[in-house]
Order: C-alpha cells, then sequence, then structure tokens
C-alpha cells in the first residue's frame, strides 16, 4: 500500500512529528510504502479559486509551486494521513492550504487508488479539535467517501500503542 502523510506541523520534534514517526515504522515494518511530507517546510500557497482546474486546465492547478510535488503522491496514494497541531480548533494554515488545493488534484472525483484516511491531531486541551474532526468526518469520510482509520490524538491514552496497531492492521 502507497500512503502518503502530510505533517502540517512546524515543529520537527513536537507531538504530531512523534506521532508521524511511529506510524512511518510501524507501516514501513509491514511493508507499506510511506512518504511524509512536512507541508510546513514547502512553499505551497492557498487557493485562488481561478476554476483554471476545473476548465482549461482539466484538474491541474494554475499555480506551479511546491504542491506539484504532492500530487502525483496524492494521486498514486491508496491511504491518507493528515497530521497536524490544533490551531483555533482546526488543523495548522500550512496543511489547510495543501487540502484546499485538493480541488484540482481531486477532480472531477478522487484518485480511485485513494482508499483510507487517518488523522493524527495534537493540542494543548483535549477539547480543542472540534474544527478537525468535522472535516475529517465531512470532507474525507463523506464527500471523498474514504473509509477512516481513525482520529488519534495526544490526549488518548497510549495514543503511540494504538498509532502502532491501527498501521499494523493495513
Amino acid at each position: 500500500m502507497n500512503i502518503l502523510v502530510l505533517n502540517g506541523s512546524p515543529r520537527p520534534n513536537g507531538e504530531t512529528a512523534k506521532m508521524v514517526s511511529v506510524f512511518q515504522e510501524a507501516a514501513e515494518k509491514g511493508g507499506h510504502v510511506v512518504q511524509a511530507v512536512n507541508v510546513c517546510r514547502k512553499q505551497i500557497h492557498g487557493c485562488l479559486a481561478c476554476e483554471y482546474c476545473h476548465g482549461k486546465g482539466q484538474g491541474e492547478c494554475a499555480q506551479k509551486d511546491e504542491m506539484q510535488e504532492i500530487y502525483p503522491l496524492l494521486k498514486k496514494a491508496n491511504m491518507l494521513v493528515l497530521a497536524s497541531p490544533i490551531y483555533y480548533h482546526g488543523i495548522s494554515g500550512q496543511l489547510k492550504c495543501v487540502i484546499d488545493r485538493f480541488y484540482a488534484a481531486l477532480y472531477p472525483k478522487a484518485p480511485q487508488e485513494l482508499e483510507k484516511v487517518a488523522m493524527f491531531l495534537s493540542s494543548g486541551d483535549p477539547e480543542m479539535d472540534v474544527g478537525a474532526r468535522f472535516s475529517y468526518d465531512g470532507d474525507f469520510l463523506g464527500y471523498l467517501g474514504l473509509k477512516g482509520m481513525g482520529i488519534f490524538t495526544n490526549h488518548d491514552p497510549d495514543v503511540l500503542t494504538a498509532i502502532k496497531q491501527m498501521a499494523s492492521t493495513l
């Protein structure tokens, strides 16, 4: 299985990075190919709502920034993992820009290979991830129809073990 992990944390050694590292190690041990991208280290601009991708671009974005490195990874991914700290009840702005740019990549629909999604969240308060959960449920499970592999937070008991167990079931 090809797995794309989009890490939206600017902290290279923070809680989000720990969750990504544990998942990547467990998934690779199980024979999966994991491509982890720290989107905070990329120059990716927000969607311009120009509609180029849904017209003349036929699914290609008019902007030519480092999102061009992520599009091919997304097209061949069987699973997507979204990892982020919580900022104002939702995912980081850097990850939000990437997800907004899925508008081009998922036109007219998600790649057939993309089947599963999981989310890793970290925050100082266990009650602050409402927006991120709403997006996971509505955008990824509902709209895209992906199979949910779970939302894991740094407030869950023994979260790193839970992430390893999830990776072993893929």
